[in-house]
């Protein structure tokens, strides 16, 4: 297995100030403090669930609202994303998962194709979840999507509680990046492309 599927960025503007370390093959133990009681609960579980070991410290202008925190914090995490995966030799590319959470479903695929794409199907009913503006988590899988360049498709199959939807959400997509960042040894070096490149 590479031993460099590693990164680290951070990213400062007037607005937030956010520092990531992100280990694609680690064993789910993060560190993570945004500010964002929910937001942290979440970033844990993908962390947890995709077998990632990160360490995320966010401080933003909460003040105003969550918005710039959770924006600039997927914007990082995608960029770390497509740092830690390098030129793409010898990964599965592809990946998906459908989480239940007690009534949710929620199905998540991704492809690490070079091409940033997000499409995303989530119903929920109500403003926020602790300090967590719901509306955000469209906004912060879109930053993740377009920052590490991948195809990311989010669909709510059921489900009632937004708190669960979105937890499955988080988890669905920590196990499909999972899928598609794990190494094939039948690739051999190879891109798993005809072009023979991402």
């Amino acid at each position: 297995m590479s031993d460099n599927r590693l990164a680290s960025v951070s990213r400062k503007t007037s607005e937030t100030d956010i520092t990531l370390s992100l280990n694609l093959d680690g064993a789910g133990v993060s560190e993570v403090d945004t500010g964002i009681g929910f937001f942290d609960h979440m970033l844990k579980s993908f962390a947890k669930h995709g077998f990632f070991d990160m360490n995320l410290q966010a401080k933003g202008d909460l003040y105003v609202d969550s918005h710039h925190t959770i924006e600039d914090t997927g914007i990082v995490l995608g960029q770390a994303i497509k740092q830690a995966v390098g030129d793409k030799a010898d990964i599965r590319r592809y990946g998906s998962f459908l989480m239940p959470m007690d009534e949710s479903l929620v199905l998540c695929a991704v492809d690490l194709s070079g091409r940033p794409y997000l499409s995303y199907d989530l119903n929920l009913s109500t403003p926020r979840v602790g300090y967590f503006d719901t509306e955000m988590v469209k906004e912060f899988f879109y930053a993740v999507s377009y920052a590490a360049e991948m195809n990311l498709h989010i669909k709510q199959i059921s489900g009632a509680n937004d708190h669960h939807i979105i937890e499955a959400t988080f988890k669905a997509f920590a196990n499909a990046l999972d899928l598609a960042t794990r190494m094939d040894p039948r690739l051999d070096g190879e891109i798993l492309s005809t072009k023979g490149s991402l």
